[in-house]
């Protein structure tokens, strides 16, 4: 799996250890965490660089990997775009067509695209259309970056006109953003496995926040809302793992972010009998018809300490490569 310095990638490990799987972790950078807690690493190129996806043939084909879960959002439409490029060479990937990577991507089409299919969804404008001013949303408004962002980067929320100044003093370009409508109520992130084109389950858990990411989540049960997510899903047709991101305000569920991709809760939601990349692996690989039960339960994340000796982090540097000598599962 790629993208092994963040929370995605580390999470598809924690949730991979202790299977029958081996795990080669990928990064670019030399000090991602990751790339010291799985059995195997190596250092790819950056999503951008030309050569990224011949560099992921190259180390799949010698590290005898057949799957590759992808772990960053940048990394998604190349990804997607040259699926068929890397299956044709024996590496299935994890991600959905381009139309469902770009619907997740891109915030205003988002909104378009859910609320065409008779989602609730905040009220969003985009501001390379409409100028901050003709918006007619009432404060507080959340700004959003239209195109990518991640863990609430580049987030605001907008309580008067006197914080709209203060952005364009700070010098922010409105135009690359989203106005969209605050919804007051409880926060849910939902993990979803669809494979062959049906929505094989879904695990919604409430959550806090604290700088963008998840940091305590009460797994629920709520028919309601498992009831809107599957019926998205299965409209949409991602594959693999999808993320819905979610609000409840007096009863009614307003989708506002899909992640077409493993979550940082990943790891959360396998400790709650949710295991979506073994799921996803079982059925490919082995023809395991994914099974699961959800236990309902709080899980509160703290930090881990990983000592790694520097005659590792200097080997991977100088090779580019590390094979079982993996100072610890994370």
């Amino acid at each position: 799996m790629t993208g092994v310095g963040g929370g995605v990638g580390q999470s598809i490990i924690k949730s991979l250890a202790g299977t029958d799987y081996e795990v080669v972790a990928l990064d670019g950078e030399v000090l991602a965490t990751g790339l010291y807690g799985a059995a195997a690493a190596r250092l790819i190129p950056f999503a951008t660089a030309p050569n990224f996806i011949d560099e992921i043939l190259r180390v799949c084909r010698e590290e005898g990997c057949s799957v590759l879960f992808p772990g960053l959002d940048a990394e998604l439409p190349v990804l997607s775009e040259n699926s068929e490029k890397l299956a044709a060479q024996g590496v299935r990937v994890i991600v959905s067509r381009p139309e469902v990577v770009a619907l997740s991507n891109d915030k205003q089409l988002t909104f378009t695209e859910l609320t065409a299919l008779g989602a609730l969804v905040p009220q969003t404008v985009d501001l390379s259309e409409v100028a901050i001013d003709d918006v007619d949303i009432p404060y507080p408004i959340v700004l959003k970056e239209r195109v990518g962002g991640a863990r609430s980067q580049n987030l605001f929320i907008i309580r008067d006109r006197r914080e709209i100044d203060s952005l364009l003093l700070r010098g922010v370009e409105l135009s690359a953003y989203i106005a969209q409508e605050y919804i007051e109520g409880e926060e849910y992130t939902c993990g979803s496995v669809t494979l062959d084109g049906v929505c094989r389950g879904v695990i919604v858990m409430r959550r806090i926040l604290r700088d963008g990411d998840t940091y305590k989540c009460f797994v629920v049960r709520d028919a309601a809302i498992e009831a809107e997510v599957a019926r998205l899903i299965q409209v949409l047709q991602p594959f693999g793992a999808c993320n819905v991101q979610l609000r409840v305000r007096d009863g009614s569920i307003y989708i506002f972010e899909i992640n077409a991709r493993c979550s940082g809760t990943t790891a959360a939601r396998s400790l709650s009998g949710f295991n979506e990349p073994k799921m996803i692996l079982d059925y490919l690989l082995d023809g395991v018809e994914p099974d699961f039960e959800i236990q309902e339960q709080t899980i509160l994340r703290y930090w881990k300490e990983l000592v790694v000796p520097n005659a590792l982090i200097e080997e991977l540097r100088a090779d580019g490569a590390l094979h079982e000598t993996a100072v610890a599962a994370l």
